[in-house]
C-alpha cells in the first residue's frame, strides 16, 4: 500500500484558490472584513502575474497593501456595490481573493474558465499563476506599492 504524498503548502494554496470563499457584496461590508484581517498573521501578499512573494508582508506592509487596494477598488470599480472580494472566513480570513475591477469577466466562476485573480493574500506561500494578460496599468501599480514600502 502506497502512503499519501505529504502536502504542499502549494497544494494548499491551489485548494483555497478553487476552493469555497465568500464574497463580500457591499462596500460598508468590505469596510468592516479589512479590519478583521490580522496584518500580523504572515500573510503573503502576491499580485497575479508578478514574482512569487518568498516571504510574509510584515504588518504595516500588509496594512499599506489593505489602505491601497481598497482606494484602487473604490476608485476603478464604478459599481454601487463590491463583490470582487472573497474570502474563506468572513470573520477569521487566511485565504482572501481580489479581483481587478478592470478586468473582471466572470468573477464569480459561473464560466468554465473564470479569470484569475489580481491579486491573493493568503496564509501559506502561494503558487506561480500565469494569466493571460496582465495589463501595463497593473504593473505600474504594483511596482509603485513595491517601491512605497522602500
Amino acid at each position: 500500500m502506497n502512503a499519501p504524498l505529504p502536502q504542499t503548502a502549494n497544494d494548499a494554496f491551489r485548494r483555497a484558490l478553487s476552493g469555497m470563499l465568500y464574497g463580500i457584496m457591499r462596500w460598508d461590508q468590505l469596510s468592516g472584513f479589512w479590519g478583521k484581517v490580522d496584518a500580523s498573521a504572515g500573510w503573503y501578499v502576491y499580485a497575479v502575474g508578478e514574482a512569487v512573494p518568498a516571504e510574509p508582508a510584515d504588518a504595516q506592509h500588509v496594512q499599506k497593501f489593505i489602505a491601497d487596494i481598497d482606494a484602487l477598488l473604490h476608485k476603478e470599480h464604478e459599481e454601487d456595490y463590491c463583490g470582487i472580494v472573497y474570502a474563506d472566513d468572513l470573520e477569521h480570513p487566511a485565504f482572501i481573493k481580489i479581483y481587478d475591477p478592470n478586468h473582471l469577466g466572470s468573477s464569480c466562476g459561473s464560466s468554465k474558465n473564470p479569470p484569475l485573480p489580481g491579486w491573493t493574500m493568503s496564509q501559506v506561500p502561494p503558487t506561480e499563476l500565469t494569466p493571460a494578460i496582465v495589463p501595463q496599468s497593473r504593473r505600474r501599480w504594483w511596482q509603485g506599492f513595491l517601491a512605497s514600502l522602500r
